[in-house]
Parts: C-alpha cells; structure tokens; sequence
C-alpha cells in the first residue's frame, strides 16, 4: 500500500544519496569555452599554469608541456598532459613537444603507480568535439589511473563516481612524487 507521501520531495524514500552539486558546472558545460576560442582567452588549459598556486592544479611543469589534474576525474589521480602552446591538433605539435609530451605520459604513469599503486591505465587524446573532446581548442593527452574494480556500480549503474581524495591532496602527494618536486628520480 502506498503512503501518501511517497515520490514527494524531501520524503525519505529509503534510498542513499550521494549529492555532487560541484558536477553540474561539468554537466551543463557552463564553464567550457567554445571551440573557436582564442589564446589564451578563455583557454582553461592556456590559464591553468598562470593560476596561484593555492588554486593550481599543476602537478610538474617542463620546458613545453605541463601535467595537470583534471578537474572533473574519471578516477583519482586522473592527469592530463598539455603542451603550453595553444595548439588543437596532434600533428601540430613540433618534435619537442612530442617528445616532452610522450616522456611526462611515462612520468605521469611511474608517479601514480608509485604513489596509488594503480593497476593500469587509460591513455588517450580525443581530437576534436565530435570524438569526445571536452575543450577541442587545445590538445590534451588523458592519463587515467585504473584498479581492478574500480567499475563497479556506482558508475555503471548510479551514474556517479566517488572520488576519496580531494584533488589539492591528489595533487600535493603527486607533485612531492615528481622528479624534481623532493620525489627523487623515477626509473
């Protein structure tokens, strides 16, 4: 039999509820910039390694490619390498940057392993809007941390992901991992 409450708001309904209002920026795409955006205009990845450093999440930084958090992560510890150059496409890169870029992907994979004991990864740019791309105008390699499980139903089936770390401490145990940031070398 039913009650003459159910379905109305702020009813309990015997279910749990994980409240992410921070998401909706992400879901609503009020914070992304067009793709025809200018540099750095606009440009989050343009912005991010001039933002202070209380604010940044900049994990290490090379001579033409940087490594960031991604601020809404698939997984915890989710990095995404940049060039500081504002440039949307693969090719467009120049063979230093290329370079830089592939080695910080290695670096990147060596620090999360070391500091979360990741069991895999996913690595991957999506180049252009149609292909996945969230912020087309400026290329970004994803790299995103896996562990066996770490699919499990709330994802798949509550469409939310839980994240136990919030990403100014992500970013502290990383950036103290990096070579070069007290972390010693990584071979």
């Amino acid at each position: 039999m039913s009650n003459e409450t159910d379905g109305q708001p702020g009813v309990p309904d015997n279910l749990e509820r994980l409240w992410t209002p921070h998401r909706m920026t992400y879901v609503s795409g009020s914070d992304r910039p067009d793709d025809g955006y200018e540099a750095p205009t606009g440009c989050p990845f343009c912005l991010a390694p001039q933002a202070p450093e209380e604010r940044s999440l900049v994990v290490a930084r090379g001579e033409l490619v940087y490594a960031v958090l991604n601020l809404y992560p698939y997984n915890p510890g989710h990095l995404m390498i940049n060039p500081y150059r504002h440039v949307a496409d693969y090719p467009e890169l120049t063979g230093p940057e290329t370079i830089e870029l592939a080695e910080f992907t290695q670096t990147a994979m060596r620090v999360i392993r070391r500091v979360s004991g990741a069991h895999g990864f996913n690595i991957g740019m999506n180049q252009g809007s149609v292909a996945g791309a969230g912020i087309s105008a400026h290329l970004h390699q994803h790299v995103v941390p896996r562990w066996g499980g770490d699919a499990n139903f709330m994802p798949v089936i509550g469409q939310t992901k839980v994240l136990p770390q919030l990403l100014t401490d992500t970013r502290q145990l990383l950036t103290k991992a990096w070579p070069d940031g007290d972390g010693g070398h990584l071979d």
